[in-house]
This record gives structure tokens, sequence and C-alpha cells, in this order.
């Protein structure tokens, strides 16, 4: 597919890097973009020169304000379609978990970050913003009611923080301070510049790792979400057995364990 609406690259390190590219649009999705991150992550899936992914935005304003909104409904629907019963949740479409993507996603967030926006977020591994990101979501301004994304953030953050974000709409943004606090992301960085090597950092640094036991744990992790404590704790057991000493995993677990690096920072 030749990508109208994103760039993607991949380098030696085995990082690829996503770049929403709509600057004149706020980076934000149409039609377009669904159809082509509904390829790029089978893409990223079967392809082995690639084990981690950086994802973030062209230099604009905003990292994404959500969906387009000014492209008419009648030109292209982001939900799919326009009978109702046949839409679907645009989510499906843009997140990796929703394509069966268990690379892992270091997503970096700068400038305005709203509405629709969470949907990347909301299925990202590891999320890093700059100092400049804003956070809210408008839906409620709009006489729309607020759901899915704060659905989505409620798995990342407490209840109490998600209502803020879902009914304050326009009147209230979180800021990268309170987002670090909030758990909504992991690190602040000073610039942009520095936020898109930091997240190249991460990615390569993860993508250095075995990628079964990488992608192992990515699968193992999120599908945990959506199962009971028990069950989540006895299916994750069976997961370590595919890639443990004992289990079905190619892996030479002893060289591994013998030549592991001991470099590491403290966060």
């Amino acid at each position: 597919m030749d990508y109208q609406t994103i760039l993607f690259d991949v380098g030696a390190d085995k990082v690829a890097t996503i770049t929403l590219n709509r600057p004149e649009a706020m980076n934000s999705f149409n039609a377009q973009m669904t159809r082509e991150f509904v390829h790029l992550w089978k893409r990223i899936s079967e392809d082995d020169n690639i084990n981690a992914v950086v994802l973030r935005a062209s230099d604009c304003r905003a990292f994404s304000t959500g969906a387009d909104i000014k492209q008419s409904r009648e030109d292209e629907n982001v939900l799919g379609s326009t009978f109702d019963f046949n839409m679907q949740d645009p989510g499906e479409f843009l997140g990796p978990k929703a394509n069966r993507c268990w690379k892992p996603v270091v997503t970096a967030v700068h400038g305005l970050c709203c509405g629709g926006a969470f949907y990347f977020l909301n299925e990202s591994d590891i999320i890093i913003c700059a100092e400049d990101s804003q956070f809210f979501d408008p839906h409620v301004d709009y006489g729309l009611a607020c759901c899915v994304e704060p659905i989505g953030l409620s798995y990342r953050m407490a209840i109490g923080d998600v209502m803020r974000i879902a009914l304050l709409g326009n009147a209230e943004r979180m800021s990268a301070k309170t987002a670090l606090e909030a758990r909504l992301v992991s690190e602040v960085h000073p610039t942009r510049e520095a936020l898109w090597q930091r997240a190249h950092y991460l990615a390569a640094t993860i993508a250095a790792r075995p990628t079964e036991a990488v992608q192992g744990s990515v699968y193992s992790i999120w599908a945990s979400m959506d199962q009971g404590r028990k069950v989540a704790l006895e299916q994750g057991f069976r997961h370590c057995l595919i890639v443990a000493p004992g289990g079905k995993s190619k892996l030479d677990h002893q060289a591994l364990m013998k030549n592991a690096k001991r470099e590491f920072e403290v966060r």
C-alpha cells in the first residue's frame, strides 16, 4: 500500500517508526488513515525485521485531535459504514492490539492530544510525552457521549482522573506534569526532538531483547485484561512455558543468560 496519511520507516535496529502525517489537519485521522493502519499493523506483525515500534506524529500543534470532523460523512466514513448496524469503532482499525499486533509500541506525544487520539494511547505499551502536551476530550461539548476513549483510559488511570477528562470536556486540559502524576505517561521531555530520540532509544532497547519473549509478554499481559485474575494467572503461566526452559521455545536460554548485558538505568 502507498501510504498517504502516515510515514513509515524501519531501521537496522529493527525499530519501525510510524509518523501520523496530516499536519494540515492536526494529524487527525480519516477513513484513509484507518485503512492504512489496518494494512500497516498486519505488515508489522508479519515482518521479522521489526521487533518494536515507535508511534509519533508530524511536527505541528498536535499529536492528534482525533477524528477529522471537517471531512464530510458523504466523502469518507471513519466508522466504516453509513448504516448504523454496520458501523465499527475506529479503534478496531487504528489500534495494534485490535489488529492482533503484539510487537511493543512506544508512543511519543506532543502538543494537543484529544478525543479519538486516545485510541492510539489506549493500545500503546509505553507512553512518553513532551512538556507542551495537553490531554483532553471534547465529546460532551458537542452533545456526544464520551464513552469508548475513557473506557480504554480506565485501564491505565484512576477512575477519578478518567471522569474529569470525560465530563469537563473543553473546560479542562491535563498537562504533561499531571499526566505523569496520573500515570498516563511514564516520562516527560523538554523538547520534541528529545522526546523522539528517547522514544527511539526505548524501542531499540526493547528490540534488542529476544522478540519471542517480548511478544509473548505483550500478548499475555494484554490478554489478561479480558480475564478474571485466576484465569489470567493460569493462562500467563502457559504463555511462560512457550518461551521458558522445558517449553517449546527454540531459544538457547543458557546462552542468553550467559551473554546478557548488565547495563541498566535507574528510573
